[in-house]
């Protein structure tokens, strides 16, 4: 494996586990029973620790921002919230898997030119090419020889 393709087990992302529920509910600006209810309802669902405590990462705070927003300013109430959230999470995995065959295709269309390639280089040089002949407007009467000349 490439050494600059492995990752660091202490880099932090935004899918880091890292906010306990007291700090998530601070970022969030909601109170932690709201983030256990959130999380009852599927809507935002945190990793747990070995001892069943909840983590949250800084994607799921962002989330949780979210469906505050939706809930308080849209009026939408959490079962719509939880449908936009599985639509939203089924176009990302859409476009991804758009980009997915759409890099395929492209390797195709490059392989076939590249084949392509292949067997026109493969032509023998030695042959030459037919090219139709224009009629003249001549005309040529054949007539056999007779054997009694």
């Amino acid at each position: 494996m490439d050494p600059r393709m492995r990752r660091n087990p202490y880099q932090l992302t935004d899918e880091s586990p890292v906010y306990v529920i007291s700090v998530a509910a601070q970022l969030s600006g909601l109170h932690p029973q709201t983030l256990r209810q959130y999380d009852r309802l599927g809507l935002v669902s945190p990793d747990r620790t070995p001892g069943r405590g909840r983590r949250y990462s800084a994607r799921d705070i962002q989330l949780l921002r979210q469906v505050q927003q939706l809930s308080q300013d849209e009026g939408i109430n959490l079962a719509g919230i939880k449908r936009i959230i599985e639509l939203e999470n089924q176009v990302t995995a859409l476009q991804q898997r758009v980009a997915e065959l759409s890099a395929a295709v492209d390797g195709a269309a490059a392989a076939l030119q590249q084949r392509e390639a292949q067997v026109h280089a493969s032509y023998r040089r030695d042959l030459v090419r037919y090219e139709d002949v224009q009629q003249a407007s001549a005309l040529v009467v054949w007539r056999p020889k007779r054997s009694s000349e």
